[in-house]
């Protein structure tokens, strides 16, 4: 469906071949003049790293305060808009997948790490000011590294981005659970996610899902829930409601012509199943 979401598809605007970059956010607001900054999405990652700000940040739709010591994760598709009430200071970092692949970073160590949440909740990650100083130091080096012309470049950007995400992940507050427990569980949400990706527009129950992957949907659920803390049913649904919402939002087609996009049998059990999982009806979330 199109829509008239502005969406970026390279790292940097002015060089396609750009797979990887980091700016300064106070560089960012003088560039554009304090000008406010429009809902759009990116066909790569962004990590908004926060030192100091005063404003909102809105992801899919759920607002955001945006506030001293924070880090966003933002992943490919997802819609956002920053509006800064006064110059921010941190650090944007992108990058896309092709980055990942050049530098031998296996996909899976994003899906491992759980920072990047595709659809539903994307809250930030609070930081004490330890915890800025490390981020920032990485991010100062990986300015610094970007910006030379050293050997083996690129190999140190992957390296030091590693070392920020896997810092990030550290300050998460996770459960302890068991390594092995872990790994299986991992590769049932990876294939899950897969799966909903591929089919939400078909397959609307999570028995559909636990069948392709041999496993019952009681399992299904309490292993999405055991790393996500969503169970499967409620990932499948808001995988579906954002589709929905950006249709609703961003294109001029009807609600009967979005239901019948995302798979619904008839336009009212699509009203009925978005009213039940946001509070309103389409129609009154378009206005």
């Amino acid at each position: 469906m199109p829509s008239s979401i502005k969406t970026y598809e390279f790292v940097d605007r002015s060089n396609d071949q750009m797979t990887f970059d980091i700016k300064k956010t106070e560089g960012m607001y003088e560039a554009n003049k304090g000008k406010l900054d429009e809902p759009h999405r990116h066909h790569f990652y962004t990590i908004l790293f926060i030192k100091k700000a005063k404003g909102k940040h809105i992801i899919d739709f759920t607002t955001y305060d945006l506030e001293n010591h924070q880090v966003f994760f933002i992943s490919p598709g997802q819609i956002h808009q920053v509006i800064e009430e006064h110059k921010s200071y941190g650090w944007v970092i992108t990058f896309s997948r092709q980055f990942l692949t050049e530098n031998n970073i296996d996909y899976h160590f994003i899906e491992d790490i759980n920072l990047f949440t595709d659809y539903g909740k994307s809250p930030p990650l609070p930081l004490n000011s330890e915890q800025v100083d490390i981020l920032n130091m990485y991010c100062d080096q990986i300015y610094s590294t970007l910006r030379s012309h050293t050997k083996f470049k690129y190999h140190a950007l992957g390296a030091l981005l590693k070392l920020f995400l896997i810092s990030c992940n550290n300050i998460c507050d996770l459960d302890q659970k068991n390594t092995q427990q872990i790994h299986a569980g991992s590769t049932i949400l990876k294939d899950y996610k897969t799966l909903v990706e591929n089919h939400f527009s078909e397959w609307h129950l999570v028995h559909q899902y636990a069948e392709a992957l041999h496993v019952t949907p009681d399992h299904l659920n309490r292993t999405v829930k055991s790393l996500i803390g969503r169970t499967a049913k409620e990932y499948l649904q808001s995988r579906i409601t954002i589709a929905a919402k950006r249709m609703l939002f961003f294109s001029d087609h009807t609600t009967k012509e979005i239901a019948y996009a995302l798979g619904f049998s008839e336009p009212s059990n699509f009203s009925n199943f978005f009213k039940k999982c946001t509070g309103i009806s389409p129609s009154q979330f378009k206005k």
